[in-house]
């Protein structure tokens, strides 16, 4: 497997929105890309697009204005995959969510890129791994960009069960070397975290509308004014620990459906935050010293929040 510092020339096929998006990451970190699209018109648009998100970057201080012209001559258009797909280290399809043209895309980036070649799917829930016939399917690897690419951090890497350590560890470093923040799964898993997660959240939502229990209007400030302010300083797991444990677990024996390791945890007095130890280990801190960080976390967030008017619609 190639080092990743030797990475030079990547390839992204589909230019869509997060092809043109994630085109731009690569671009923005020193690599040369080939934006592939059978759509010349595509390709076009695509180029715009990124002009206009490196503007926005540069507006906001992200990057230097300056440097735009150089990010933008490092992507090359093409609109042939065997121009190009034999003379680069990292290969990702950005293409529909459709089966068929994934298996595809996927088959022919087997055949054409070179044997070291790590080939990545940006797919948000498909199983590539069942889906398509790689050529060296120790280097197929799912990439998973959150939109936008070029502002979002996290990169989801997902493997599947006969995708090499080493293309696991590549393709996160990659990521970790673009200004990413990866976080790497065990194993392939439906719809992967953020959006596994946040499906359910969406279905939940839907479903409050359309029996009419809340407008969307109030569904959307409800969670802007709850989980927009906590999520970003507590997450959703250590949530639980400052919920407590023992509290978590009469509430879901309450649901009808309890998950053994909280049943285990509460059995060994491991609570969360009241007892210095949880899901999360907080090394014997004291609980009123976890919870006054993380209420001066709340307020500064609440504050930026209420600056920069995010309770209102967009």
């Amino acid at each position: 497997m190639i080092n990743v510092d030797r990475v030079k020339r990547v390839l992204v096929v589909g230019s869509g929105v997060m092809g043109s998006s994630i085109a731009q990451v690569f671009a923005m970190g020193d690599v040369d890309v080939t934006l592939m699209d059978v759509d010349g018109k595509a390709l076009t648009r695509a180029m715009g697009v990124i002009e206009s998100g490196l503007k926005t970057l540069a507006d906001f201080g992200k990057i230097s204005g300056a440097k735009i012209p150089s990010i933008l001559s490092r992507i090359n258009r093409v609109t042939d995959l065997t121009e190009t797909a034999g003379d680069v280290e990292f290969a990702i399809e950005v293409v529909p969510e459709v089966p068929n043209i994934k298996r595809k895309v996927l088959s022919q980036l087997g055949d054409l890129c070179a044997p070291e070649t790590v080939i990545a799917s940006n797919t948000s829930a498909l199983d590539i791994f069942n889906i398509a016939e790689v050529k060296g399917p120790e280097r197929l690897i799912i990439s998973h960009f959150f939109s936008p690419a070029h502002i979002i951090p996290l990169v989801e890497i997902v493997p599947g069960a006969r995708t090499s350590p080493e293309t696991v560890s590549f393709t996160a470093a990659l990521m970790e070397k673009l200004g990413k923040s990866p976080v790497v799964m065990k194993k392939y898993w439906p719809g992967f975290i953020g959006n596994r997660i946040q499906k359910a959240i969406g279905e939940t939502v839907l479903q409050m509308i359309q029996e009419g229990v809340a407008t969307p209007d109030e569904i959307d400030r409800a969670m802007k004014l709850t989980l927009g302010i906590r999520l970003p300083i507590v997450g959703v797991v250590q949530t639980f620990d400052f919920q407590g444990l023992d509290m978590l677990l009469d509430t879901m024996r309450n649901y009808g459906k309890v998950f053994g390791f909280i049943e285990e945890k509460v059995k060994k007095g491991h609570l969360g935050v009241k007892t210095s130890k949880g899901i999360y280990d907080y090394q014997g801190r004291k609980e009123v010293e976890i919870l006054r960080k993380r209420d001066e976390l709340y307020l500064k967030m609440l504050k930026h929040l209420e600056e920069i008017h995010a309770f209102d619609p967009v």
